[in-house]
This record gives C-alpha cells, structure tokens and sequence, in this order.
C-alpha cells in the first residue's frame, strides 16, 4: 500500500453554515462541495479540508491545522482585514510578538474558527548560512 493521495483533514463542526461562511469568505478557501454523508470539502493546496457536522463540535486543545504560507505577516494582515482575530500567548517557551512566534525553524501564528478548532499559520524559516 501507498500513500501516494491527497489528505484529507476533518473538522468537526457544530454549525455548518456558520463554518461554511468562515472557511469560504474569511479564510477564502475553494469549495468542493457537499458530500452524500453530510461532509462539505474545500481544496486546499494538494490537501482537501472536510467540515463535518458534529453537535458537540470539538474539544482539542491542540493546533487542528496548519496552513504554511510564504509570508506570515502579510498573511496575518490579510485576514485580519478579513475578520480573523489571531491569538496572542506569553507563556514559558512560548512568546507572541505581534501575533508572530519563533518557534525553531518556523514563525508561527493562531488563531480559532467560530467552531472552537485552533488554527495556525506557519512560514518556514530559511537555516542561516
């Protein structure tokens, strides 16, 4: 066997049409569509994304996603004039400036769906010479 597919990440969601507005107008992701068993999918880079509804929503206290961009600040200004309300941390070896930490070698920033689940963008960061 091969793992030779796109992925397909799941999120489970409590209200669909409410997620559905966020992933598609805020974080401007392309719809797929709706699924036979409920699911609706989004293409994503070589990844699909599929919401599925759940009427607990989701109880993780991790990171769900991440999606890598080529430049952290000029994305964070992007959604943020989209709605998109990032988090700020200052915690023992974990640090925010400016929505932005520097974790190893990746910047990284997070930030929640209107669902609960915990996203994040991650640039990664060229090594020194």
């Amino acid at each position: 066997m091969t793992f030779d597919h796109p992925v397909t990440a799941m999120l489970p969601v409590i209200d669909m049409a409410r997620a559905r507005h966020f992933y598609e107008k805020q974080l401007g992701l392309e719809a797929v569509g709706l699924k036979p068993d409920g699911k609706f999918v989004y293409r994503c880079g070589g990844t699909e994304l599929a919401l599925f509804p759940r009427p607990g929503g989701t109880k993780a206290e991790h990171t769900a996603l991440s999606f890598r961009v080529g430049d952290i600040r000029t994305a964070i200004g992007e959604l943020e004039g989209r709605g998109v309300r990032f988090a700020d941390y200052d915690l023992p070896g974990l640090k925010t400036v400016e929505h932005v930490c520097v974790l190893g070698s990746e910047k990284a920033a997070w930030f929640q769906d209107p669902e609960g689940n915990i996203l994040c963008l991650h640039e990664d960061i060229a090594p020194a010479a």
